[in-house]
């Protein structure tokens, strides 16, 4: 952990359930989701002689992520059994698959930011890091008509950037996006497949698009996860950049996405890639090759939201902030984190995450 657990003791490690019923099902091209299905992780950590609790949201997106929230829960009482009452070694955190890792790394971070007194985006290392970010909102996939209602009310609350779920029917997934150019016409529209379409599909949902006249501002991963030759025909043939996500969860899939010019930008995500240090590399990586960044999530409440927008701050912003689930919710466990006025975050300067349960 870039050095930071050094001379870290683990007093206490606690794992909860953090189950969060929707608004609206979150229906995209692999699945539904109802109900949140994460697991909220609680470190109590001793550092120089003071002693802190962080709160982490490891978050279980099962038509995504192979673990789902007993898999977590079990993982992270095991790794307590380990650990409390000994320092922590960084290698410890290896042992944990990406979405239990993202979650304890992130509550130990937390602990750490607060001992130091410090931001959590502070503590990583932002010396260009702002303080500010626009998050677009999601629509999922639905009916036409009730997609076009949510974009319209989501318009009129101050949202921007609408990012759209499709993936399912070209023919369906058109008749939507012009539903919600009508209902929403001065909306950027970012169009998320979940890995949904063949090259074909996306080129011809593209085209039809292009004859609505919709101004579409990014396509995210239109092809399979490890469909990287389909993924670079859609980059070759679309003038908005193609994003990457279930294509890239570690430096390694960079690495193989860059060599065959697969996309123009990588989506980050704390849970796919194994919390905050892991995303942040991966992020400054992607930079590095001239391609954009997105900084997301998997349906998290304010809690995980919080973490990745302080991750998105260290890197100085990113190009497209899709931190946007905790407003899908019936209710938020959470308070703090940051303050929102529409999908405008302003990030405290208070210690940690700055979040706390209700």
């Amino acid at each position: 952990m870039h050095g930071l657990t050094e001379g870290v003791r683990i007093e206490s490690l606690r794992a909860r359930p953090l189950s969060v019923a929707l608004v609206e099902p979150f229906i995209i091209a692999t699945g539904r989701v109802d109900t949140t299905r994460a697991v909220e992780v609680e470190a109590c950590v001793t550092c120089r002689g003071e002693t802190a609790v962080g709160l982490g949201e490891a978050a279980c997106l099962p038509p995504v992520t192979g673990e789902d929230q007993l898999d977590v829960l079990v993982a992270i009482a095991h790794l307590a059994r380990e650990l409390e009452g000994r320092m922590l070694e960084p290698q410890a955190l290896d042992t944990l698959r990406p979405v239990a890792r993202a979650g304890l790394e992130t509550a130990v971070l937390d602990a750490l930011a607060r001992i130091r007194f410090v931001p959590v985006r502070t503590l990583l290392g932002g010396t260009r890091a702002t303080a500010a970010l626009e998050t677009d909102v999601t629509v999922a996939i639905g009916e036409p008509a009730r997609m076009a209602d949510l974009a319209r009310a989501w318009v009129a609350r101050g949202f921007r950037a609408l990012k759209v779920k499709v993936g399912k029917d070209v023919d369906t997934d058109a008749r939507a996006l012009e539903a919600i150019g009508r209902a929403a016409p001065g909306a950027r529209l970012r169009v998320d497949a979940n890995a949904g379409y063949s090259a074909a599909q996306a080129l011809a949902l593209a085209a039809a698009c292009e004859r609505l006249g919709l101004a579409v501002e990014c396509w995210e991963q239109p092809c399979a996860a490890d469909d990287l030759d389909g993924m670079a025909e859609v980059a070759a043939a679309l003038e908005a950049p193609v994003i990457a996500d279930e294509s890239v969860t570690s430096l390694h899939d960079l690495e193989r996405l860059v060599a065959c010019r697969a996309a123009d930008g990588v989506n980050l995500k704390l849970a796919k890639s194994g919390g905050p240090l892991a995303c942040q590399a991966l992020g400054e990586a992607a930079r590095e090759a001239g391609l954009r960044v997105m900084m997301g999530g998997m349906v998290e409440t304010r809690l995980g939201m919080t973490a990745a927008a302080h991750v998105a701050c260290a890197l100085g912003g990113v190009d497209f902030v899709d931190l946007d689930t905790a407003w899908l919710l019936v209710e938020d466990p959470y308070d703090g984190g940051y303050d929102a006025e529409g999908p405008r975050y302003t990030m405290p300067d208070t210690p940690g995450l700055s979040v706390s349960r209700r």
